[in-house]
């Protein structure tokens, strides 16, 4: 019988009855290794590259899957770009400013001193220019980014001494995420160091480090800062927020179905909002507990923060002078910064302004 018409006379279910199989165009099942910057400790980081990962394969009935490797499985951690470009790999997980050396336009994808809030820049990447003119940029590596999550406004570091001036800083050996804060950072005499997470506690613990950034008291706590390092300094003025991402590299994602196109979006987006309310709930008890556990919470010296202004001003007026590429990314995002410090003015500033003021 022809299967055409045994469909048209008995339908679907006739046809299962029959035994006999529709013709279906099934999709090939697509196997991607997602390389991640960063240690499988960190459940707020490297978590939200399982959350994607996760999320992919349930949205696609197990059709389309990434495999998650940790810094230093596949390569080291930060090996991960160089390997996007030589298509070694089909996804990262990183910070951009990681990579800063390669340009330091990276840096703006991720974090630069004194820029855009967790809210803002997801408003700039998103309906703003930012997400168009980064990926362009990132283009010349084969890859472009997706949200991975952001810690919001990070912390100011761990020290081993306090420091009440800007001469304190002057000698100080300190790892930093890189890129322009490092830049900024080396003008007022700190020598910058730039190891992966995993490698931190133990510079410290032997003092080849006097004193180091991550990210904020919930991952800090796990990493072990505070016991050898007993000053906190806040706020972090070099992430005012930090947007980790996936990079996802361009031939292989253009060579992927329009549906597995919209699965992988949406996985990224689901993983990017998990991160980023996972670091709003743990940070608080975490701050707790280290200073419950001696850590001393101290703000640094407005001296201090007018300096870091003055150098990263200078730092980014030297890089627009070199690079048009540049000067047209960081204006766009200053002016983007501008509207939405007019509008922080009479919105979220004022409400939380009176909100500190309250016992609740």
């Amino acid at each position: 019988m022809d299967r055409r018409s045994l469909i048209k006379r008995t339908g679907i279910a006739g046809v299962l009855a029959a035994g006999v199989a529709p013709a279906v165009h099934a999709q090939p099942a697509v196997r991607w290794r997602l390389a991640s910057s960063f240690p499988k400790s960190l459940d707020t980081i490297f978590g939200s590259a399982e959350k994607m990962s996760q999320t992919v394969k349930a949205l696609s009935g197990g059709k389309f899957e990434v495999s998650v490797h940790p810094a230093g499985e596949l390569m080291p951690a930060f090996g991960v770009v160089d390997a996007l470009e030589k298509d070694t790999i089909e996804m990262a997980q990183a910070a951009a400013y990681y990579f800063a050396g390669k340009d330091p336009i990276f840096s703006m994808s991720c974090a630069i001193p004194f820029g855009l809030t967790t809210l803002q820049m997801a408003a700039w990447k998103l309906h703003g220019n930012g997400g168009k003119l980064l990926n362009e940029f990132f283009a010349k590596y084969n890859f472009r980014t997706m949200s991975a999550g952001n810690t919001t406004t990070q912390m100011g570091g761990w020290y081993r001494k306090e420091i009440k001036s800007v001469a304190d800083l002057k000698g100080l050996k300190m790892r930093l995420g890189g890129g322009i804060f490092g830049e900024a950072m080396a003008k007022l005499g700190v020598v910058a160091q730039s190891l992966p997470a995993g490698d931190i506690y133990q510079a410290l613990e032997k003092g080849t480090l006097d004193a180091a950034e991550f990210v904020g008291p919930y991952d800090d706590e796990k990493l072990g800062f505070n016991k050898v390092a007993p000053y906190y300094y806040y706020p972090g003025w070099f992430e005012g927020s930090a947007n980790l991402e996936f990079f996802i590299n361009n031939k292989k994602y253009e060579a992927l179905s329009a549906e597995n196109k919209a699965i992988l979006q949406a996985a990224c987006a689901v993983a990017a909002q998990d991160m980023t309310a996972k670091y709003g709930a743990q940070n608080p008890p975490a701050l707790k507990r280290l200073v419950g556990g001696g850590t001393k919470l101290t703000l640094f010296p407005k001296a201090v923060m007018d300096a870091a202004w003055k150098a990263t001003q200078e730092v980014c007026a030297a890089h627009s002078a070199k690079s048009p590429e540049f000067k047209k990314i960081y204006d766009d995002m200053r002016n983007f910064q501008r509207d939405q410090i007019l509008w922080n003015r009479f919105s979220e500033y004022p409400f939380n302004q009176y909100m500190n003021t309250l016992k609740i």
